[in-house]
């Protein structure tokens, strides 16, 4: 036993009044807690306090409890302590959260102020540079206290960055605005002007739409079919090999933070802290932030039930519209205290060491590596024709497409969850884009356009896929909305965004992020033309399909849509899913559904531009299963 409070001792610096030794007196530790906590203190390299309260060994109001008494202090309760607004407004309160301290209040020339952290010398000069007072009475409170001070005075505040943040420093960075002046203006000319021109020349104007319809699907085409080549290249590439993992030290490990936004998820939430739980990074460096809306009382009651370990933290998002993902994020953001931070949605299921992972590719790449991206896949893949189409079509998109644009240097369009940041460069970005309904791929963009790269990681999250028909069609049409969201926002200042991005890198833009809504909304028009001639054999359409028009049709018709299906049938060969390899022949169904959902979105971007059409989660029979065998 005197062994260990020594080595307690020694954790905290070996001051009197050791820490380990005064919770092992007071009866608030057992003495082989102790001994595991300073072999994982020892090992992580982390202050012994977080790692007990990490581990559940040690409630975190005791400790602070402890630490108040080991300091010499008395212990404060900021959620029964009368705070005086006027006072706390003198300093914003990111600096609270920063420096862990917030001003109880002002009385007699003394400035009672709460502390989590140790007063040192810096600390009383920023009090005496911005409170008037002859001396500073100290108490110790817990940082959770803290953050909920800030969360109850600055709520207004917290709010307002979360949704206007980005609005106010960089206006034209925001989907607030869907049509700028000018955006509207070129619009109604070009609509007036076509349907005059269509008037007077209908020939000529329909043969020219024709053609430019057929180029720009043959322009997606070949721009995949160059992404395709350049991942497929690299299958066996890995970017973070295991033994880099391996080489990894818990004490230089960085601190990550974890935002989970998720609303009127109870049914998943203790789905969501056992695949969190199973993730390989030291807990006393983790912060995980449960981002729970303030009307979602049934998800912030389940989340409390659940008993969540120390490291994680229900923060509820004030309410107020829009109600979206990123304005949640955007929260989150406020308050996180890691180096990095990754997302992940309420169901993901990421692979054990994708934290670690992250973190080998940030210290390998380039200084201005803002992101990593992980694969996204699904756990329930082969519930129905839908998760294996919608399993094909991911398995595509994150192990080659992406991989592609990584190896050519061309921008990334992030995907929802999964996305590692430096926290840093995160905030100088802005966080997300709170009125854009895909915020992860317009902050893909502006990463890009700052100068910033995006990068990809061998590892997957898993998640689930949409088993409903209605479902996935909200879910794309919200999606696809965003995409058209960000090609305007981007567009409002083409020679802008040519001269950060590049010539290379804005036609990919222009091609994927643009290009795609255009190709749904299209396609059903073309189809509809060749089913038309395929059922009557009519030589109507032959004037409006001259050789040229007419050879590029066919390619697409053709050649296009047979590289597409094969696109696909890659996509089998690097997670040996070969058993779903036939259905790729069935994709002109699944491309009709996206169809369906881009007339949706394009409707939605008139009338509702930053309505967040919830998917709802917890659907499929496998987390049905998981549950009944909980």
């Amino acid at each position: 036993m005197r062994e260990t409070r020594r080595r307690a001792g020694e954790a905290q610096g070996g001051e009197p009044g050791r820490i380990g030794e005064i919770l092992l007196r007071r009866g608030l530790l057992r003495a082989e807690d102790l001994e595991r906590a300073l072999a994982i203190q020892r090992q992580s390299g982390e202050r012994l306090g977080r790692v007990l309260v990490a581990l559940g060994m040690v409630r975190r109001l005791d400790l602070f409890k402890a630490l108040a008494e080991q300091w010499g202090y008395p212990f404060v309760d900021l959620l029964q302590a009368d705070l005086d607004p006027n006072l706390a407004h003198r300093l914003a309160g990111e600096v609270y959260l920063r420096e862990q301290f917030f001003p109880l209040r002002l009385e007699a020339g003394r400035l009672h102020v709460a502390v989590s952290r140790r007063p040192e010398e810096d600390l009383g000069r920023l009090l005496a540079e911005h409170f008037p007072a002859e001396a500073i009475v100290y108490y110790v409170t817990t940082d959770w206290d803290i953050d909920q001070a800030v969360r109850r005075l600055f709520r207004q505040e917290v709010l307002d960055s979360a949704t206007y943040g980005l609005l106010f420093r960089h206006p034209e960075e925001s989907a607030h605005t869907v049509f700028t002046p000018g955006q509207f203006a070129g619009l109604a000319v070009m609509l007036l002007g076509g349907l005059l021109a269509l008037y007077l020349w209908p020939r000529p104007v329909l043969i020219a739409l024709n053609l430019l319809v057929n180029l720009a699907f043959l322009a997606s085409i070949g721009f995949r079919f160059l992404l395709t080549l350049v991942g497929a290249g690299f299958e066996r590439w890995e970017p973070v090999a295991e033994e880099e993992v391996a080489a990894l030290k818990e004490q230089d490990l960085p601190r990550y933070t974890i935002l989970v936004p998720a609303y009127r998820e109870a049914n998943v939430v203790g789905v969501l802290l056992d695949n969190l739980g199973r993730l390989d990074y030291p807990p006393a460096k983790l912060e995980v932030l449960l981002l729970l809306e303030e009307d979602d009382e049934e998800t912030v009651a389940a989340a409390k039930a659940a008993s969540p370990p120390g490291h994680v933290d229900i923060l509820i998002v004030p309410d107020g519209e829009p109600k979206t993902k990123p304005k949640a994020c955007n929260v989150g953001l406020y308050f996180a205290n890691g180096d990095y931070l990754v997302i992940y949605d309420a169901e993901d299921r990421p692979e054990p060491d994708q934290l670690k992972k992250a973190v080998v590719a940030f210290r390998k790449g380039p200084p201005n590596l803002a992101c990593v991206q992980a694969a996204l896949n699904y756990f329930n893949a082969e519930e129905n024709f839908l998760t294996r189409m919608f399993t094909l079509e991911y398995s595509y998109w994150f192990d080659y497409l992406l991989p592609g644009l990584d190896r050519l240097g061309l921008p990334i369009p992030l995907g929802g969850t999964s996305n590692h940041f430096r926290t840093d460069v995160l905030r100088e970005l802005g966080g997300w884009d709170p009125f854009n309904v895909t915020e992860d791929a317009d902050l893909g963009v502006r990463a890009a356009a700052r100068g910033y790269v995006v990068g990809v990681i061998n590892s997957t999250t898993y998640e689930e896929a949409n088993p409903r028909v209605g479902n996935w069609i909200r879910q794309r049409s919200r999606w696809i909305k965003g995409y058209m969201q960000t090609a305007l926002v981007h567009l409002r200042r083409p020679l802008h965004l040519l001269h950060t991005l590049g010539l290379r890198a804005t036609l990919a833009f222009l091609l994927l992020v643009g290009g795609t809504p255009l190709t749904f909304l299209s396609a059903p028009v073309l189809w509809a033309l060749f089913l038309y001639w395929l059922l009557t054999r009519s030589h109507a359409l032959e004037p409006y399909f001259p050789a040229p028009v007419l050879y590029v049709s066919l390619f697409n018709l053709l050649l296009g849509n047979g590289l597409a299906i094969y696109f696909n049938m890659l996509a089998v060969f690097k997670r040996r899913k070969f058993h779903l390899l036939p259905l790729t022949l069935l994709n002109p169904v699944y491309w009709f559904l996206h169809s369906i959902a881009a007339y949706k979105a394009l409707f939605q971007l008139f009338t509702r531009p930053f309505y967040w059409e919830k998917t709802l989660h917890g659907l499929s029979k496998e987390l049905a299963r998981a549950d009944s065998m909980a």
